[in-house]
């Protein structure tokens, strides 16, 4: 979807056009005859968010109306879910291009209205013989907005769209090799783009880390779990350093990359092995962050650490009982195979400890105590001597409503992670407090400042959910983004 900025001349239109009407200010500019303001008017109050459609044959005018004067970051989450309704409405009417203004409307208003319109026109249709109708263009009136407002976040919505397409496809075409390489072919295209004085640029690396090195560093997390597929592991690298960074030491960003996951030898019942696909959305979403920061530009030092394998219970699967030694040193109990997301991150957390991090941040659809805790609106969050961070990423977190609810992570959930025969087991064996004994696992591995999100609810969604749609849903990354924008503050 091309979006642009233009003026835009209300006697002379060619196409639909959305007005956002947000103020009663705006009642004296729309640009209808008296009976239709007055329909406008009286349909605002009956309902202040309703959508009024005024047939101008042979287009429309869209008028949506919001209340302004609802906190600033629950009114502009409206505004994204009634530019999904819009969209989708679009979708049945065969609309593909409209314009976009209105009176009475700050350019952060119309920027989340856009944004809804932009993610909620996202499909993943690559293997649909007959496509869905999409808006094809968005022009935006440029009274509203400046180009900056617009660039800056057609990048990162672009961004988005990547994500989701990686998190929707299928592993027969998405394993772990054809991952790694995609990421190095992003980072390359990225690295390709010139300076402003023409040279190519130098603040963007990635390593892929294959079988043998992966071997050779002992990860036995990540060998352990790879151990019944078919197909190689691999651990991705990214660094993005740019010359003007705010911090001395980097941000360790951890993303869970199971391709699928079959739960192995403790494989999962047929009704929870759908889905599974989605299983390397915390991988998918770190590189997504680390990108969408170096594509901006923004001055925060920021390094990616990706692990990835399939889990199946295939070849000479691991097993309930193994003892596996992990790349620190730790040796943990197998207690359920399918409890392998923590162990692959186990490995790349331990690597990422060592680059000295001033913070870690990992994320992962790491347990389904998360979603039958907390449902499908919020991020389940812990810390470990990041209370600070872990505020203002709460704060950024309401203000683009990706939320988190931040749950306790007491040393004393660590008994239930004890082993009779090794230093640790994987899993806890009883139903209590699952999501947090995940996470205090992986904190054993963390001696930094560390941040664990747990995004198995909000990852994937099997029905549409707004302009989340269906399928993956790029939820965490504008959180991560605006935690960046905002890098330099928080630190102070």
């Amino acid at each position: 979807m091309e979006i642009r900025l233009d003026r835009i001349d209300f006697s002379a239109l060619s196409r639909s056009v959305i007005f956002l009407y947000g103020s009663e200010v705006a009642s004296r500019v729309l640009p209808m005859k008296k009976d239709e303001v007055a329909f406008v008017g009286q349909k605002r109050k009956d309902d202040i968010s309703s959508m009024v459609v005024l047939n101008r044959l042979p287009y429309k005018i869209y008028v949506q109306n919001f209340d302004s004067d609802l906190p600033n970051n629950m009114a502009l989450e409206k505004l994204r879910k009634a530019a999904a309704d819009m969209q989708q409405l679009f979708s049945k009417e065969g609309v593909k291009s409209v314009a976009v203004t209105g009176e009475g409307v700050i350019p952060e208003e119309v920027v989340a209205f856009v944004e809804g319109l932009h993610m909620a026109n996202y499909r993943f249709d690559k293997y649909k013989s007959k496509k869905d109708c999409r808006l094809e263009e968005v022009v935006v009136d440029a009274r509203l907005l400046k180009s900056e407002d617009v660039d800056e976040n057609v990048r990162l919505w672009r961004r988005i769209d990547t994500l989701r397409d990686w998190v929707n496809e299928p592993v027969m075409y998405l394993n772990a090799p054809k991952f790694a390489d995609i990421i190095k072919s992003e980072a390359d295209r990225i690295v390709e783009q010139k300076t402003e004085n023409g040279e190519r640029r130098t603040d963007l690396k990635c390593t892929v880390f294959g079988q043998k090195k992966i071997e050779s560093l002992k990860m036995g997390g990540l060998l352990a779990v790879n151990r019944g597929s078919e197909d190689e592991a691999r651990f991705v690298v990214l660094e993005y350093k740019p010359a003007n960074r705010v911090n001395k030491r980097p941000v360790a960003l951890v993303g869970k990359g199971i391709m699928y996951d079959t739960g192995g030898l403790n494989i999962k019942p047929d009704d929870y092995m759908t889905e599974m696909k989605s299983d390397m959305a915390g991988a998918a979403t770190m590189a997504s962050a680390l990108f969408a920061a170096a594509e901006n530009g923004l001055p925060v030092w920021v390094m990616a650490f990706l692990p990835m394998t399939d889990n199946r219970p295939g070849k000479n699967a691991y097993a309930a009982d193994d003892i596996l030694k992990m790349y620190d040193g730790t040796t943990v109990e197998i207690t359920n195979t399918d409890a392998e997301g923590r162990l692959i991150l186990a490995d790349a957390i331990a690597y990422a400890d060592q680059q000295e991090p001033e913070l870690i941040i990992d994320a992962a659809t790491l347990t389904g105590a998360a979603v039958r805790a907390l449902g499908d609106e919020v991020i389940a969050a812990m810390q470990q001597d990041a209370d600070d961070p872990m505020r203002m990423l709460g704060i950024v977190g309401d203000k683009v409503y990706e939320r988190l609810a931040v749950l306790p992570f007491w040393k004393e959930y660590d008994e239930l992670l004890k082993s009779e025969v090794a230093d640790m087991i994987n899993c806890n064996l009883h139903a209590n407090a699952g999501t947090i004994t995940a996470g205090r696992f992986l904190a054993h591995f963390a001696h930094h400042p560390y941040i664990h999100l747990d995004i198995a609810g909000v990852a994937y969604y099997g029905k549409r959910k707004s302009f989340y749609g269906v399928g993956a849903s790029g939820f965490g990354l504008r959180l991560l983004y605006a935690f960046f924008q905002m890098y330099e503050g928080i630190r102070k």
